[in-house]
């Protein structure tokens, strides 16, 4: 054995997330003995508790995943079909295993989290094939003590140079009775579906995050990280509890196309003793990524705005231009006025540029105003008042159009004081348009591997013009946040339009579902803060205080203020609420959840002493018990609580809200009661 710190001491040194403290990082030669045996190896978490395992089962490649000695991923398979090549993975044997630890620490520029930790085991074992060809894809795992991630890694070798994958072949085979939390995968809405709760056994085809709970109350959590330049995957129920890969389709007769030698995205599996456990795990996604290519992000500033949106979403105003149309010059001038006033940093503005309702976004125009948009005029009178515009960039899918257009509209928002885009690719699944070299259009999924690349140039090109992006219609996030960090929120769920015209509208039970799976792959762009409760055709399912406690429970780091300023002005006690709360964070604790019932979570202040405390819950009324341990014991704080009210609920008066102010002390406990559908919010300042 010996000591190697050099390689990661050159990588962290040269990273700019200026990590806390230098990674130790220790190589292990193969040496003699059962546990490496040639069709076996097994590496467990920095706390013994987590084990992988690689083995050979009639000489095809099996892992299997435990915890404290009992099982968790029974034996799983693994495979590839390639194209031109044949299955892979029928005869293979296990080659010799690198082992490498790490322990380190890194700082995000933005996050729940400011620091990370980052401690791991990691084995490399190289699988070859049997027979005339000898293909050799080697397997990198790493062990957390939160889970498990592992990648394929394609070397550089002749008889596998060009490599066109039709399926990727990895297996989930859950150990134990297990319940799941899941969305349908490759259906026309994308991510957009209220989540099924079911027995294990019933799922079809998911997306991930898929949420498990057993019955022995171990929960896990099936995703993948490092999406880059490869097709994300639907997770496949095969029979029973045993899930496989599905890649998401692609024009082409292949699925993924790549040049070795490559990495495939890590396959990931987060496991804990309860759901609030399970969320902590979840910055191993984060773990798993490359550190910040972008350099200096300073221009990447979380914060809250207000917009030209939800009126459009109330059939009030348009997004095309016409007589409600809603993205006009004197609209815009109004929501400015009211962003200066409140404190919020930006103003979206949606439907401002040529060609909106055309067949598959054909005629967008995105460097073009429409004539009642004067944008020269908005963008000077937004920077008198201390305030930005966030542009918006609607695609219809049509990725290839936007493509061609990116740089000028990218150089239109730079010049015009604009630092963050909200990008849009509205489109049923399978409807991304995109453009080959010759012309040709070819129709492609939101999570191929087409628009995984997409997603990455857009980011790049974007960086170059320090703005940062807020995907709508996206891929799924899986934590690439870290290595672009103007990647800053996304969408990828029922989010709050849906409050205003959903069939059905988002369910209490919505939230708390979404903390412990979509929330598990990053930030959220919810878009809070309906004050009014009013949607088309009647008031929303949540209770006003609820509305609040979305901005602590639901991160991202760019929150909306989404309803219309008038109701704000009818609504001043929530108003202060939103013009208050931070978005920003220096730690996280979700302090008591479970999946699709409930979740509190607090969170304090990056660069402060305050904390923030959101908590929702589904169609039940409940109290619960706030551990106050977290903070300073002994010391004294003034709790500012806005919570449901006396005979408030979503079957009572749903406005039915009390602001009111008490003194604690950390180390204490206190309860607070959610009426139906409800919430609380909190803040919790030192007094001393």
């Amino acid at each position: 054995m010996r000591q190697d710190r050099g390689k990661d001491e050159r990588m962290m040194m040269a990273s700019v997330w200026k990590p806390i403290a230098m990674a130790l990082v220790v190589f292990a030669l193969p040496v003699p003995g059962a546990a490496q045996d040639a069709e076996r190896y097994r590496e467990c978490s920095p706390d013994g508790r987590l084990c992988f395992a690689l083995e050979t089962v009639a000489e095809a490649p099996h892992y299997s995943v435990t915890r404290d000695g009992k099982p968790v991923i029974a034996p799983s398979r693994l495979g590839f079909v390639l194209r031109g090549a044949g299955k892979w993975g029928n005869r293979v044997a296990l080659g010799e295993a690198v082992r490498r630890d790490h322990e380190g620490e890194w700082e995000q520029p933005w996050g729940e989290n400011r620091v990370v930790r980052d401690d791991y085991r990691e084995i490399r074992i190289p699988i070859t094939e049997l027979g005339k060809t000898e293909r050799r894809i080697d397997l990198i795992a790493r062990v957390f003590d939160g889970g498990v991630g592992f990648r394929f890694a394609f070397p550089d070798q002749e008889q596998l140079a060009d490599v066109k994958i039709d399926e990727e072949l990895t297996e989930f085979n859950i150990s134990g009775d297990a319940e799941a939390w899941w969305i349908p995968g490759g259906e026309w809405n994308r991510y957009e579906y209220v989540y099924n709760h079911t027995p294990a056994n019933q799922v079809g085809t998911a997306h991930s995050p898929l949420t498990l709970r057993r019955a022995d109350g171990l929960h896990l959590a099936i995703h993948e990280a490092a999406l880059e330049d490869y097709s994300g995957f639907w997770l496949q129920r095969v029979e029973g509890q045993r899930f496989r890969t599905m890649l998401a389709p692609s024009s082409q007769p292949w699925k993924v196309r790549r040049t070795a030698p490559f990495v495939t995205p890590w396959r990931t599996i987060l496991i804990a003793e309860d759901a609030p456990r399970l969320y902590a795990a979840a910055d191993i996604l984060l773990n798993l990524n490359e550190p910040n290519r972008l350099g200096d992000v300073s221009w990447s500033k979380p914060h809250k705005y207000v917009g030209i949106w939800w009126a459009m979403h109330l059939d009030k105003w348009s997004w095309n231009a016409g007589p409600k149309h809603g993205a006009t010059t004197q609209h815009a001038i109004d929501y400015i006025d009211f962003a200066a006033k409140h404190g919020f940093k930006s103003v979206l503005i949606e439907g401002w540029n040529e060609g909106w309702w055309s067949e598959s976004g054909r005629n967008f125009q995105f460097a073009t105003a429409y004539p009642d948009f004067d944008m020269d005029r908005i963008a000077a009178y937004a920077a008198s008042k201390g305030v930005e515009i966030m542009g918006h960039h609607e695609t219809a899918g049509n990725a290839g159009l936007y493509e061609r257009q990116l740089e000028e509209a990218l150089d239109y928002y730079q010049r015009h004081g604009v630092h963050s885009v909200k990008t849009g690719y509205v489109a049923d699944a399978g409807g991304v348009l995109r453009e080959d070299p010759d012309g040709t259009e070819q129709w492609e999924y939101h999570d191929g591997q087409y628009m995984a690349r997409h997603h990455v140039l857009v980011a790049e090109r974007a960086a170059e013009h320090e703005i940062a992006i807020n995907a709508h219609e996206p891929i799924k996030d899986t934590g690439m946040r870290r290595t672009y960090p103007n990647l800053m929120t996304r969408e990828g769920a029922r989010g709050t339009e849906y409050m205003a015209w959903g069939e059905p509208p988002n369910p209490p039970s919505h939230e708390p579902t979404l903390l412990f799976t979509r929330m598990l792959a990053g930030p959220f762009d919810l878009t809070p803060g309906i004050v009014s409760l009013q949607g088309r055709e009647g008031l929303l399912p949540n209770t006003l205080a609820r509305q609040l406690a979305d901005y602590v429970v639901i991160y991202s780091p760019l929150q909306m203020a989404a309803d219309l300023p008038e109701n704000y002005a009818k609504a001043p006690d929530a108003l202060a609420f939103i013009e208050q709360v931070p978005v920003d964070w220096e730690r996280t604790k979700v302090l008591s959840g479970e999946v699709g019932q409930f979740g509190v979570v607090a969170r304090q202040r990056r660069g402060g002493e305050d904390w923030w405390i959101g908590g929702v819950t589904d169609e039940t009324a409940r109290e619960v018990e706030l551990d106050l341990t977290f903070l300073d014991p002994g010391r004294r704080y003034t709790a500012e609580i806005w919570r449901d009210g006396e005979g408030g609920g979503i079957d009572g008066d749903r406005f039915a809200m009390v602001r009111e102010t008490r003194v604690i002390t950390g180390g204490e406990a206190m309860r607070v009661l959610m009426q139906a559908g409800g919430g609380f919010a909190m803040s919790l300042r030192p007094l001393d």
